[in-house]
């Protein structure tokens, strides 16, 4: 099945870009409608974009119920992967003000082109994100390969070390693997955050501080923790973890095993230890 190519302009001034999300304007703002799922654009037709396949560590994160606001993951690899992510797209200096909205950037826009089919539940285009021009027609049907997949930014996020492999249901599996072999490429070179990570190895959780500033887990358990966490109205019990995560029935499939389930059987508890029993890029979530 073919993308369909969506040449523009990446504008971060004014916006709080993270490291697998980042506001992107098409010269004909039309050609979303050609996404059969809508996106939300706004007065300019630009669009939040989820890069497709990667979680970075997340920068601002407001959780469900929240009674101490944005929360952030270690900060080091969140602005680092955020700081990346603008110099692989042409982005020099950026100036970051209060809740990482950008001030100032030079230059203020560059050009860049997405290849997108689909929005997410939120109205975000989810996408592989280039940049400069594609060579195609804009709006055109591109069949994606592994060699223009490793020019994209998702695939070099990985390859650094600076996201995790996330992957959901819709993403082909052919691409899939050429991500997988980024993924733990970066992580067997011991790039970026891998030296830190704990995600396998386990952590105990002491506090939310413990997610918030020492932890380096995977993005998709840090805002399942972090919600349940709120929950608790400060009290950082474990004890309930494995109910919340039952409640929230995401769905997922081990690839090595086939094995269709749930995230809660990937996650041990044992007191206040927690860690993920399967490797990142073994698990295939379903789109909620």
């Amino acid at each position: 099945m073919p993308l369909t190519l969506i040449k523009g302009q990446y504008k971060i001034v004014g916006a709080a870009p993270d490291g697998d999300s980042i506001k992107f304007y098409p010269d004909n703002p039309d050609l979303w409608r050609r996404l059969p799922t809508r996106v939300r654009p706004n007065r300019s037709g630009g669009v939040q974009l989820r890069l497709d396949a990667v979680d970075t560590l997340e920068t601002h994160y407001q959780p469900q119920v929240s009674g101490v606001g944005v929360q952030h993951q270690p900060f080091e690899y969140g602005r680092a992967a955020a700081d990346e992510l603008l110099r692989f797209l042409g982005f020099g200096d950026v100036t970051r003000g209060r809740n990482e909205v950008v001030s100032a950037a030079e230059p203020e826009a560059v050009r860049g082109s997405i290849l997108t089919r689909f929005a997410d539940k939120y109205g975000r285009s989810v996408a592989f994100a280039f940049a400069g021009d594609l060579d195609g027609e804009d709006g055109g049907d591109v069949f994606i390969d592994g060699e223009l997949l490793r020019t994209s930014a998702n695939h070099h996020l990985l390859s650094v070390g600076l996201a995790y492999p996330t992957f959901y249901s819709k993403l082909f599996p052919d691409l899939r693997t050429v991500l997988t072999e980024a993924a733990v490429g970066g992580r067997e070179a011991d790039k970026g955050l891998w030296p830190s990570d704990v995600t396998n190895s386990g952590f105990e959780v002491e506090s939310i501080e413990t997610i918030t500033d020492d932890a380096v887990i995977l993005p998709k358990l840090f805002r399942r923790l972090l919600d349940y966490l709120e929950l608790n109205d400060g009290d950082p019990s474990l004890a309930g973890f494995k109910t919340y995560l039952e409640s929230r029935e995401d769905e997922v499939t081990i690839l090595s095993t086939g094995h269709f389930t749930h995230f809660d059987t990937v996650v041990e508890v044992e007191g206040q230890r927690l860690k993920l029993l399967v490797s990142p890029e073994d698990l295939v979530f379903r789109e909620g």
